[in-house]
């Protein structure tokens, strides 16, 4: 099973607040602990999360650093201002 959690928010997102969490359960995302998802982060997540929550080492995917070797880190599409009126998300995923 895995946590996301909203790390940073860098400009504007109209889903998404720092602390806001979703919980993945292998193929399944678990509503009743997801505060909010937004398609456009889906992207990103579903292309790391079948390998995190595989054990794969998110250090070996360039996703953290060595000292964080239990996390990876991840970022919405969204590049912000002055591109979009929006701003991009820093997740921070670890399994639990």
């Amino acid at each position: 099973m895995l946590e996301i959690e909203v790390f940073d928010v860098r400009g504007s997102c109209p889903v998404h607040k720092v602390g806001d969490r979703i919980t993945i359960d292998g193929a399944k995302i678990v509503l009743e602990k997801t505060d909010s998802l937004c398609v456009h982060a889906l992207p990103t997540l579903l292309h790391y999360v079948v390998a995190l929550d595989n054990g794969v080492d998110p250090v070996k995917l360039g996703l953290t650093t060595p000292k964080e070797k239990s996390v990876a880190y991840l970022q919405c599409l969204d590049p912000g201002k002055p591109i979009t009126d929006g701003g991009t998300v820093i997740f921070r995923c670890k399994r639990l």
